[in-house]
């Protein structure tokens, strides 16, 4: 019948006995009492039948077989916890979560940019319109106003619109003015208003398609097929214009009134991911 090992805390014991030669000093260091150390050794001496310290009234000595076996469970102590600590580094999927808009006009186009960093850490990214519930995610993009309470955060920049349409709706030959941009339908989205004011017609009465789109990302996309003109950020629908399907005719920008921001659970704060995003965009 194979004999039964003693308890992995009755070895870790015995190994703080032999290293520091003194039950108090290792009483000290497991936080235990020299007592409860003293009955663990008597113990096991008995279950292995081996005698492991020399007693000479309150004077203690290790015996050559202690010694032997002490080294060893230290040895074997720190391979698990070298075993253990390798288990809390492996790197699991970091759970992004951000608009679709910002997926695919900034973040999706710059992956292979961050991928390339030394020590980049694996990423799943969730494009949705909506936040996700907590506890889903590590770190997020949103366009909102703020503040987003249970996490830290930080604004990246402000939403912004400018006039953008596919070449096809402007005659041959010619260049869009105010004035053709009031012939030709446009998107609709609230800041219109305010992006014909800062234009210098605040009594502007465009046009309007029929049709609502839900996010940026659609409303681009039907600006390409001539259905109208949108009001889309140049910073995220870059390269609309840089493949010439979208033109954007003038340099004025609506500005607000929601940003981007990036946002983080306590969990995420050190990733690699965090850190190269924040320097992306210069803010800490």
């Amino acid at each position: 019948m194979p004999k039964t090992l003693p308890s992995l805390e009755s070895l870790r014991v015995l190994a703080a006995c032999v290293r520091l030669g003194n039950f108090s000093r290792a009483a000290a260091e497991l936080g235990i009492t020299p007592t409860a150390v003293s009955q663990r050794m008597r113990a096991l001496e008995g279950q292995i039948g081996v005698t492991l310290f020399k007693r000479h009234g309150p004077k203690l000595t290790t015996t050559d077989r202690a010694q032997a076996l002490g080294q060893r469970v230290d040895d074997a102590l720190a391979l698990i916890r070298g075993a253990v600590d390798d288990c809390r580094r492996i790197k699991h999927p970091l759970r992004v979560t951000c608009a679709p808009t910002f997926a695919a006009g900034w973040l999706v186009p710059r992956l292979t940019s961050y991928q390339g960093l030394p020590g980049a850490g694996p990423i799943v990214l969730d494009a949705t319109q909506t936040l996700s519930p907590q506890g889903s995610f590590d770190v997020a993009i949103r366009n909102g106003l703020g503040p987003w309470p249970g996490y830290a955060s930080v604004r990246l920049f402000s939403d912004e619109g400018t006039p953008m349409l596919s070449p096809k709706l402007i005659p041959p030959g010619t260049r869009m003015t105010l004035k053709q941009l009031l012939r030709v339908p446009l998107i609709p989205d609230p800041r219109w208003a305010t992006w014909f004011k800062l234009a210098g017609l605040p009594a502007a009465k465009p046009r309007f398609v029929a049709a609502r789109f839900p996010n940026y990302v659609l409303e681009a996309q039907a600006a390409v097929e001539g259905i109208g003109v949108a009001l889309l950020s140049p910073r995220l629908f870059s390269q609309f214009t840089a493949q010439g399907t979208l033109i954007a005719p003038f340099s004025l920008s609506v500005e607000g009134p929601t940003s981007y921001w990036l946002l983080w659970t306590p969990e995420s704060a050190h990733s690699n991911f965090l850190a190269w995003m924040k320097a992306q965009f210069a803010v800490t």
